[in-house]
């Protein structure tokens, strides 16, 4: 038995590139001449028979071009015959011969490209392989059974004189059914079988899809005829039914005509009058079991229901909204002086006759943003109490969906309008007040991006034409109060922002928080507890130790926790028969019912255990998503005899805090000098700095001079004071840079103990945001070098620090 083997011969040809087109060996293929490509290889080839004396027939090589890409593999072609085509234009016959390697670009006469190749010549083993001779027997039973489908029996009995493997497997090159990429797989194959069981199986998988197809065609034609039976059987249904309400004198009231009263009756805008009208006239036209007719009756039911109409009037009593406001919330006074004055501005516009201004109306658009717990979601309520407006709270935490927000188109099934005209239609009215909770949490992916959709909802230039996906009518948000709660600004679309007026919640003072806890919290709590008003009193030096020692937060969620489990600790006692009613919580009576306090200052505890009690520690500020932090940096330096130098950083810090390490470190060693400081330590030595909460992220640039007192305090073994804070960037050169955060910053460290704190001299013009009480019991120094800082904060040398006051 003869092996089967591949043989490989050089030549050189002009190229003639097939675009999105493959040709096989045996193939046999008009081409064009009035192409020029094909024209430039054909004439090329004649060029080169008639120069070599050769009396064979001119050849080309074929070669398939994808997207302007030339393919590795070409098939070598004889010019047959060149003459004119069916419809007169000059063509040149062509066969393919043989596939070819494409190699290196070389010359040849003409304007084609030539190019080297090298000729696959194949063999095959006589008599074939078993499994070979199967897979021909298989490919022609296949080939014959898809032809016979398609009335080529001519074609049947030459695929069935094919013998050779090669060849039968190139014959596959004429079947249409074949992609581009499945014909170039087949080209770039070179072993006849592999070639051969290639196409059996793309044919095999075409047979397969073509049943699928004609099993389906056939399933459709059934469900049509069925239809059309049902829809005839109907039509003499209604015809019976008309007949009989007439032979009984009743007169019926197609369910169309009552759609076009009810639009006619409302009190609807023109625009959508029109548009209403125009659904209605689609409903008429429409048969009962076409399911456009559900979409229509669905969407006018939707128009009819929105209050297009419909608003509250605005309660004009200016002192009465802001007692409101205060009643129901203390502190906040930024968000109650802007509800205030936009009350202030409605009043005067409407006293002008100047209500509408250009087609739109004084809505307005407020960003809220804070630490969680200080109230943001439950001012929207008070908002519209005291505005006299409805209220509807639109929760937009993990939305991403744009048509949440635009609704959905209604072609699909199941449309809805988005949360937006859902919010107007609950409210009844189109002045309501619409919270957007949570508008930093809206996420994007491929089903688009909600915040964007969002643009247009929060723009006051655009939002009075506002137009819903699913109404495609426009509809008016001009006179809308929206107030969007959120947690971290940055996580806000700039675009988005933009559109937005800001009010900062930056948290509660102490005094706040014992307020909210006597007037709120705890009447909320007793109720709660199944405790009446006298039961169970709480006194205001209990409400502050929770507020200062078992809870350290902006808000008051863990603040109403705590007194929610003092109250069910009494309670449960008072049923066990272990504590008499009525009962007064002091502060002395906390640690007995709910456990030691968790959250110490700094100044209250031994001078010996505080953290700052050794060199190496400083007290820094810091803001998170709950607020304002105390942030304590620790430095140490490595044991010269390690021989470990450099700089090493720890605690899960970001590549700014980073490079604030590295300033810091650069500005001690070459000030080393000038600060009395034993620089020459850091050579030698490597210096360590962690931030202690490891687990948490942390970057930013304002712990600069806190990393570089903690370096200093550790060269020169004097401790920082305990009752000392600070924040601020740092330069090379020594000075103190701003910062964002102050209030943040200040209300952390007066809830901490804190009671002196270092700010950068440029954020002074913030400490008109931070309240008076807070000021009061602060002793804040505005710096601008670094100096500064270091005499502030660090003790004098051999003296022990004293305690905080």
């Amino acid at each position: 038995m003869a092996a089967e083997s591949t043989a490989y011969t050089s030549l050189a040809l002009p190229v003639l590139p097939l675009d999105d087109e493959v040709v096989l060996p045996g193939m046999v293929v008009p081409f064009d001449l009035s192409d020029a490509d094909v024209r430039a290889a054909v004439e090329a080839a004649q060029a080169a028979a008639r120069s070599s004396g050769s009396s064979s027939k001119p050849k080309v090589l074929l070669v398939p071009r994808i997207d302007g890409t030339y393919v590795g593999t070409g098939v070598l072609g004889t010019v047959e015959q060149v003459g004119r085509l069916s419809d007169g234009d000059p063509g040149a016959l062509i066969r393919g011969r043989g596939r070819v390697r494409i190699g290196a670009g070389t010359t040849g006469p003409g304007a084609a490209l030539w190019v080297e190749g090298t000729q696959v010549e194949e063999t095959v083993p006589d008599p074939l392989p078993g499994a070979t001779a199967e897979l021909v027997t298989e490919y022609k039973a296949l080939a014959t059974s898809w032809l016979k489908k398609r009335g080529a029996w001519q074609v049947v009995d030459r695929v069935q004189q094919i013998d050779d493997v090669s060849a039968l497997a190139d014959n596959s090159g004429y079947s249409p059914f074949l992609t581009t990429e499945q014909k170039i797989k087949l080209l770039e194959t070179e072993d006849p079988t592999v070639r051969l069981k290639l196409a059996t199986e793309q044919l095999r998988e075409h047979l397969a899809e073509q049943d699928v197809a004609e099993s389906i065609a056939k399933d459709v034609q059934e469900g049509v005829d069925k239809q059309q039976r049902e829809f005839l059987l109907r039509r003499q249904l209604e015809a019976v039914r008309k007949e009989l309400r007439e032979l009984n004198g009743q007169e019926g009231e197609e369910e169309s005509d009552d759609y076009r009263a009810r639009v006619e009756a409302a009190d609807l805008p023109e625009n959508v009058r029109e548009a209403a009208l125009k659904e209605v006239e689609k409903l008429e036209r429409t048969s009962d079991q076409s399911p456009e007719g559900s979409w229509i009756r669905t969407w006018l039911d939707t128009v009819l229901e929105l209050p297009w109409t419909e608003r509250t009037e605005d309660a004009y009593d200016i002192k009465g909204a802001q007692e409101v406001l205060d009643a129901e919330h203390a502190g906040l006074e930024d968000v109650k002086e802007r509800i205030t004055e936009y009350l202030a501005v409605r009043k005067r516009r409407a006293d002008r006759g100047m209500g509408v201004v250009g087609g739109r109306r004084g809505g307005a658009v407020l960003a809220l943003v804070g630490p969680p717990g200080v109230g943001k979601t439950s001012l929207g309520e008070s908002v519209a109490h005291a505005m006299g407006r409805k209220f509807v709270r639109v929760a937009l935490g993990g939305v991403r969906d744009e048509a949440e927000i635009r609704g959905h188109r209604r072609t699909y099934v199941g449309a809805l309008p988005g949360r937006i005209v859902r919010a107007i239609k609950e409210a009844g009215s189109m002045n309501p007040v619409v919270l957007l909770d949570e508008i930093d949490k809206v996420g994007s992916d491929f089903r688009g991006d909600p915040a964007a959709a969002l643009l247009e909802v929060l723009d006051p230039a655009q939002n009075h034409t506002f137009r819903d996906h699913y109404l495609e009518v426009e509809l008016d948000l001009s006179d809308v109060v929206f107030l969007a709660t959120a947690n971290v600004l940055e996580a806000i679309p700039e675009a988005l922002l933009d559109r937005m007026e800001l009010v900062r919640l930056d948290g509660y003072t102490e005094d706040e928080k014992v307020v909210i806890g006597r007037d709120h919290l705890v009447p909320r709590q007793l109720d709660r507890a199944g405790l009446g008003e006298g039961e169970v009193t709480v006194d205001e030096s209990a409400l502050r130790k929770l507020a200062g020692e078992y809870t350290r937060e902006a808000g008051v969620r863990n603040l109403e926790r705590s007194i929610a489990r003092l109250l069910r600790k009494v309670a449960a006692q008072h049923e066990l028969g272990e504590r008499e009613l009525p009962f007064t919580v002091g502060a002395g009576e906390l640690r007995d019912l709910i456990g030691r306090p968790h959250h110490v200052p700094e100044s209250a505890q031994d001078p010996a255990e505080r953290r700052t009690a050794v060199p190496g520690v400083a007290t820094g500020l810091a803001v998170t998503g709950a607020g304002g932090d105390v942030l304590f940096v620790e430095a140490s330096l490595a044991d010269p005899e390690t021989g470990a130098a450099g700089l090493t950083l720890t605690g899960q810090l970001g590549d700014v805090m980073k490079e604030s390490a590295q300033i810091a470190l650069s500005f001690l060693r070459s000030h080393g000098a000038e600060l009395e400081l034993p620089v020459g330590d850091l050579k030698d030595r490597g210096a360590h700095i962690h931030f202690p909460a490891g687990a948490v992220p942390k970057d930013g640039p304002s712990a600069g001079i806190t990393m570089t007192t903690a370096l200093a305090s550790l060269l020169s073994g004097r401790q920082v004071r305990t009752d000392v804070a600070m924040t601020g960037e740092v330069s090379l050169t020594g000075r103190v840079l701003p910062i964002g955060g102050v209030k943040q910053k200040l209300l952390a460290a007066h809830r901490a103990g804190i009671t002196t704190v270092v700010i950068p001299k440029r954020n002074e013009p913030d400490l008109d945001d931070v309240p008076a009480e807070v000021l009061e019991k602060l002793d804040v120094h505005a710096v601008t070098d670094v100096r500064q800082v270091l005499e502030l904060a660090l003790a004098p040398a051999e003296v022990k620090v004293p305690a905080a006051a």
